[in-house]
């Protein structure tokens, strides 16, 4: 064996030095600083390898063997291979090392890693899948979305976050029929399987070889959750009813998961410094290979070019075997182009609001009340009693007391005080517990300006409440007003959960916005879900407040995020798919995006929590998700891996970067020839115009749609648009039978001769196209933006 393995070595070396094409070398930045070691995702063409290499892998470590032996600083072990999403693997390299390694025949692409970061009793009644209550917006439809998918119970749900909690009720089997036939999966050590629980795995080697051995005191080699995360973003999507449910006593009531009966599979691959790319890349691997039907992804990071993306890279080939891909738009808000993971053929999920809020107010004792929200669940302050009000930076304490990092209060200024503290830096329920340990007796955290008017209710570990921007300006300067002879005094009023809240729902502040940074062409985010004040599943090991000094136990927490919204997509569409089994991912992503709503419970646009204002497409993308609807949409926008490919084309993608993410060569010149990258079959439409000074002042461009006639059988639609600028031909759609699919063309005209906009600004409109047949309303945002250079 040794003597074989040493042949083989020797003809690769002979095969290398004589034979070795020139492909561009990557010579990224170190991220850890560490002899220059980088971990890089190395994308093989499968066809390459040399008959004389028994194993893809033999190839992979013989190929590594080449570089490393004569760079001494360069690792020499793999840390993952990969085999479904793309033929490959991972390891550490110097940046010298990646130069040499990209030259190697067979090597397509080398991927320098990203770091990423992970970004319910009442949705379900607010989305309209209880049999008690209905969405504000009812569906024509007369069927169940629930009923019509058996609650999911033949799919598999792929949650890529940071492990579960397996013996929560949200996991039980109770009920449940077998394992689908053609699940392949398993469950590693430390996690039982059941018919519920199909699967459970965890990746740790990139996050491993990057920053050393695990401390194994602190986290767990083992799909079980030690964050929490992953839990709860795994019950929204699938958990069974679990009645009662509650979190400190808040949002008490019947918890489910959108597809209760779904089952799940965890790739825990987020530890304490990160979700590293090398083990996402590994996850979406398995559970391809699995048997996964759906994959949700409440994880974010930088917006980098596709090729360059490996989230990206996975999805495509994902969405290529049929599996729908829903990820988090990202925590960034509410500032524009925040929005993540933002590749067209992801469906990307930003969050909204509930009717559901948790108030907790601040009484000043000069007769004001300021409103608040907070999930406390200890003893209430003593009632109709004040307590001296303090904000340290008001006191000359500094600026890092006014936002209660660690250490930075002095007990002699706050003990037996409610404390004031800035929203930042550290997390919300750390300050908290930094004010507690300074003896303060509540606390009230103020947004800043940034922050807006955005609440997130979280479990405090003292009582504290979280107020808007405005109302902390509020408190401040009562404070700063105060006089020895009429000092701020203040005390916090909970008064537990509230239902039916008016508006609802709102854009949350945090949700990150766009425009898309990479494709501008393509709107991101796709749509809203809930994902504020989100009540799920909760590990034991891990208290309510999520940091270390907090030894409470729930079974229910209550967090928000973008995290949170991203899994209420992931369960829809594992309902839809299951009542659609014939839809591909594209499909199942139209049908939630042209039946989102717009409008709020007031029956106006949804307001953007951060500032009180209307929305717009480029906070909630084509609206908000209402499932009934979506099982039913009438048309849908379709899509192939060749539409994804001319898209990549019309954005000047090389050949060699369109083949490391669709794993195919690629010849552009009719893709290019066919028009521009917004003539993506997509449900939305966006175009950018470029004000250069041309004589030509009167620009325009158009868009080509094709749409799937799925409501049944012969139907004649009629096109209805909102806004200025836009032309639609035909205006009549006639299809004939159900299946049948029909083009049309919509005409965008811009007289830039109004424009008087100064260098660097932009001005954006929007409108909407709806095709209907009395019966269904089949809706896509427009959008149009004018831009002037720098």
């Amino acid at each position: 064996m040794l003597l074989s393995i040493l042949i083989t070595i020797l003809f690769f070396f002979f095969f290398f030095f004589f034979h070795s094409p020139l492909i561009s070398a990557v010579d990224p930045p170190s991220i850890n600083g560490h002899d220059d070691l980088r971990t890089y995702i190395i994308h093989m063409d499968h066809e390459s390898k040399p008959s004389i290499f028994p194993s893809h892998r033999l190839w992979y470590e013989t190929s590594l063997l080449s570089i490393t032996a004569s760079d001494a600083s360069a690792g020499a072990d793999i840390i993952h291979t990969y085999s479904t999403v793309f033929h490959g693997f991972s390891a550490r390299l110097s940046s010298s090392a990646a130069a040499s390694f990209a030259s190697l025949p067979g090597v397509i692409s080398l991927l320098p890693e990203l770091i990423r970061h992970p970004s319910t009793t009442r949705s379900p009644e607010f989305l309209g899948l209880s049999g008690h209550h209905q969405s504000h917006h009812p569906s024509p439809s007369t069927g169940s979305l629930l009923s019509e998918s058996d609650f999911g119970s033949d799919l598999v749900i792929a949650v890529i976050d940071t492990g579960i909690w397996p013996e929560r009720r949200s996991f039980s089997d109770s009920g449940l029929g077998p394992v689908p036939a053609k699940w392949r999966g398993s469950c590693d050590a430390g996690i039982r399987c059941n018919r519920k629980l199909v699967g459970a795995r965890f990746f740790s080697g990139g996050y491993e070889s990057a920053t050393g051995r695990m401390n194994e005191s602190a986290e767990i080699r083992s799909p079980r959750d030690t964050d929490g995360h992953g839990t709860h973003t795994a019950s929204i999507a699938a958990g069974r009813y679990a009645f009662p449910a509650s979190s400190l006593g808040y949002a008490k009531g019947l918890a489910a998961g959108m597809a209760p009966k779904a089952r799940l599979a965890v790739y825990k691959v987020c530890w304490a410094a990160g979700c590293f790319d090398s083990d996402i890349l590994a996850a979406f691997d398995a559970a391809l290979a699995d048997g996964a039907d759906v994959i949700s992804l409440s994880v974010g990071g930088a917006v980098v070019p596709y090729h360059l993306d490996a989230i990206a890279v996975a999805a495509f080939t994902s969405a290529e075997h049929g599996i729908f891909v829903s990820a988090s738009a990202g925590n960034g808000g509410p500032a524009p182009l925040s929005v993540t993971n933002v590749a067209p053929w992801l469906t990307t999920v930003g969050a909204g609001s509930l009717d559901r809020d948790f108030p907790a107010d601040v009484r000043l004792a000069d007769g004001r009340t300021v409103p608040g929200v907070s999930v406390y669940g200890g003893p209430d302050l003593p009632h109709g009693r004040f307590f001296p009000l303090v904000y340290s930076s008001a006191a000359g304490d500094g600026y890092s007391s006014s936002l209660c990092l660690e250490g930075s209060l002095n007990p002699s200024s706050t003990a037996g005080k409610i404390v004031v503290c800035d929203r930042g830096v550290n997390s919300r329920a750390a300050k908290g517990e930094v004010v507690r340990k300074a003896g303060g007796i509540g606390m009230i955290l103020a947004n800043g300006v940034f922050d807006g008017e955005g609440l997130v209710a979280d479990c405090h570990v003292l009582p504290a409440t979280a107020v808007g921007a405005t109302s902390g300006e509020i408190i401040r300067k009562y404070i700063t007003s105060s006089t020895p002879s009429s000092p701020a005094m203040a005390t916090i009023v909970f008064h537990g959960t509230r239902l039916g809240v008016h508006p609802a729902p709102v854009v949350a502040a945090f949700s990150a916005r766009g425009p898309n940074p990479q494709s501008p062409d393509i709107l991101k985010p796709d749509i809203i879900a809930p994902g504020l004040n989100i009540l799920a599943a909760w590990p034991d090991n891990i208290g309510p407040a999520g940091i270390p000094s907090d030894h409470r136990q729930t079974e229910f927490n209550i967090l928000s995020g973008t995290s949170m919204a991203c899994p209420h997509v992931s369960g829809l569409a594992a309902l839809l798919k299951a009542a659609h089994p014939e839809w591909s991912p594209a499909a199942i992503r139209s049908a939630l995006m042209t039946t989102a709503y717009t409008k709020d419970n007031r029956d106006k646009t949804m307001l953007d929590e951060s500032s009180g204002n209307s929305s717009t497409v480029f906070d909630y993308g084509a609206g908000h998700v209402d499932p009934q609807r979506a099982m039913d949409p009438g048309l849908i926008y379709d899509l192939t891996a060749t539409d994804y490919i001319n898209f990549l084309c019309n954005l000047n993608y090389t050949s060699d970067s369109i083949k490391t993410i669709t794993r195919r060569s690629a010849d552009c010149r009719g893709a290019r020839r066919a028009g521009h990258a917004g003539n993506l079959n997509y449900p939305s439409m966006t175009s950018v115009f470029m004000i250069d000074g041309a004589k030509k002042k009167r620009r325009s461009t158009h868009f080509i749609r094709t749409v799937t006639n799925v409501g049944g059988g012969a139907a004649v639609y009629k096109a209805e648009i909102e806004g200025d600028g836009f032309i639609v031909d035909p205006k009549e759609l006639v299809f004939r039978r159900n299946g049948q699919k029909l083009s049309f063309l919509v005409r965008v005209e811009v007289n830039l001769k109004e424009e008087e906009l100064q260098a660097g600004s932009s001005r954006v409109s929007s409108g909407s196209l709806t095709w209907s047949d009395g019966r269904h309303s089949v809706k896509s945002p427009i959008v149009v933006t004018v831009q002037t250079p720098l």
